[in-house]
């Protein structure tokens, strides 16, 4: 037992544990609390808009894959860029060795583009309207 508590992370540890203990114990609290006190009559006046504004209209969620894809190679090229941000403050210290290496990472990226692009993940879809 002495070893534990001479551990440099022991501290660490505890603290983690109790605040673990104190959340859930904080949720499980509040959702009993909320539970007991919660007023759960429903009416059509409760789903009602207040005063102005159109009447809600449930609608279908259909959304396009194209969202998804440009979302996804947002975040990719987004992330890639950010890994050039520490490179180019250390740049002076790599070397010739880390120039080749960004230099490959930024010809990946670059072929990554141009297959993207190859591929239309890139074209937007246009929408057909009537020209009457």
């Amino acid at each position: 037992m002495d070893y534990m508590a001479l551990h440099p992370y022991f501290g660490a540890f505890v603290m983690f544990v109790l605040t673990l203990v104190a959340f859930v114990a904080t949720f499980w609290l509040q959702r009993f609390v909320s539970r007991k006190l919660a007023f759960k009559k429903s009416d059509k006046l409760k789903g009602a808009p207040y005063e102005c504004g159109p009447i809600p209209i449930k609608q279908a969620n259909r959304i396009s894959h194209q969202f998804y894809v440009i979302a996804v190679l947002f975040v990719l090229f987004d992330v890639e860029i950010i890994f050039m941000i520490p490179w180019a403050i250390e740049y002076r210290n790599l070397g010739l060795l880390g120039f080749f290496e960004m230099l490959t990472f930024i010809i990946l990226l670059v072929v990554g583009f141009f297959f993207a692009w190859k591929r239309g993940a890139l074209k937007w879809q246009e929408v057909k309207r009537n020209t009457n």
